[in-house]
């Protein structure tokens, strides 16, 4: 049973972006069941349109103007990209332009369609979009992408998927002249899931040069898999500027990347559950329009109050404390009561994996999981 995403797709051109595996092409063939389809991906086409991009002319020439035009895997050739923009001009065909990277995109200067296409993103699945098949402890083992979900073997599937996005996204592409230092570079970058991303000690522990550390993060951004979430900051001085938290897009493939299959151990469900966490505010700041900006919060290094993420809107922020803990402790209040001097601090909540929900007497909410998901999928997280 093909599951209904709440991506809705604009009404003029845009690019489609996601990592591999979480069902673009699905989701392009239910929403344009009647797009007339260029998939790069296919070999065939692919060699072709390689060894004369000017056959794609021919062939949009053909396509009637009421059409769409989807272009998968719009990445592998991103030369194309002018015959796109000519036909966006001059014949009026409005496209969706898929893929899972946007390295190639930007350096083949997508700038070009700039205020023709839109950019649009599909994440992993999110509770709203399962309903009664979602299971946290489920998605924090395995993840919830598509390609996973849908498997009989999810612990296989991920393994295939780290070795699939090494053949076919980092070697395919070139992307990097050592695959193999690549390689012993991503367990390591696993480790690092929802913490303060210092190139220095990666690179340090990696026994590898700081700019190399530095282009290898930037690949595994530009393909999609992971971001980065900048700290909130109120006086832009050097010395004070605080390093960025960095995430993966999902807990599964976190876990898949450092080899590991079992159900997490309460030392991984932190960084898991903090990640899921940030996963889901990306995904309906995409989607819905969420908030204008995200952060995390710190105070001084030498204090060290945190508090995982502000959400901005307007002139008013919403701050989330996650903790994996099943009970309730005051001490999960301590960053959001420091924060509450704020200026535009309109709502403080923690969100636990399951309990009650409870209220403090300074008013900050603790709420379970599902509740903070259907504040989400309500868009009811703004007072």
């Amino acid at each position: 049973m093909t599951i209904p995403r709440i991506l809705e797709a604009p009404q003029k051109s845009f690019f489609l972006l996601g990592p591999r595996g979480v069902g673009k092409s699905t989701y392009l063939r239910i929403a344009f069941p009647h797009a007339h389809v260029i998939n790069l991906l296919a070999e065939d086409t692919y060699q072709r349109l390689l060894a004369n991009p000017g056959l794609l002319s021919a062939e949009l020439r053909a396509v009637p103007s009421d059409r769409w035009v989807v272009v998968d895997e719009m990445q592998r050739l991103p030369a194309l990209l002018n015959e796109v923009h000519r036909f966006i001009e001059e014949k009026g065909l409005r496209f969706v332009l898929c893929g899972s990277s946007a390295r190639k995109l930007k350096r083949a200067g997508v700038n070009l369609l700039a205020g023709r296409a839109l950019r649009r993103a599909m994440h992993p699945f999110i509770p709203e979009e399962l309903g009664e098949q979602f299971a946290l402890d489920d998605a924090l083992q395995h993840g919830l992408l598509p390609i996973v979900w849908d498997s009989e073997d999810r612990a296989e599937t991920l393994t295939a998927y780290t070795h699939m996005y090494l053949k076919e996204e980092i070697q395919a592409e070139a992307l990097v002249r050592n695959l193999s230092g690549f390689a012993r570079f991503l367990p390591l970058a696993a480790l690092f899931h929802a913490q303060p991303l210092n190139v220095a000690n990666i690179a340090r522990e990696a026994q590898v040069a700081r700019t190399t550390v530095a282009a290898y993060l930037d690949i595994l951004e530009e393909t999609l898999l992971c971001f980065q979430l900048p700290a909130y900051e109120t006086r832009l001085r050097v010395r004070e500027r605080k390093l960025p938290k960095w995430y993966w897009c999902d807990p599964g493939i976190v876990r898949a990347i450092k080899k590991v299959t079992t159900p997490p151990t309460a030392e991984e469900r932190g960084a898991l559950f903090e990640g899921l966490i940030a996963q889901l505010i990306r995904s309906y700041t995409d989607y819905r329009n969420l908030c204008d900006e995200c952060f995390y919060w710190a105070t001084a290094a030498h204090t060290r109050t945190e508090v995982d993420f502000l959400l901005k809107r307007g002139g008013e922020f919403v701050a989330i404390e996650v903790k994996s803990g099943n009970t309730f402790a005051e001490a999960w209040c301590k960053g959001l009561r420091v924060l509450a001097d704020l200026e535009g601090v309109c709502r403080r909540i923690v969100v636990y994996p399951q309990g009650p929900v409870l209220q403090t007497a300074d008013g900050i909410e603790i709420v379970p999981f599902s509740q903070f998901a259907n504040l989400l999928a309500a868009d009811a997280l703004w007072p």
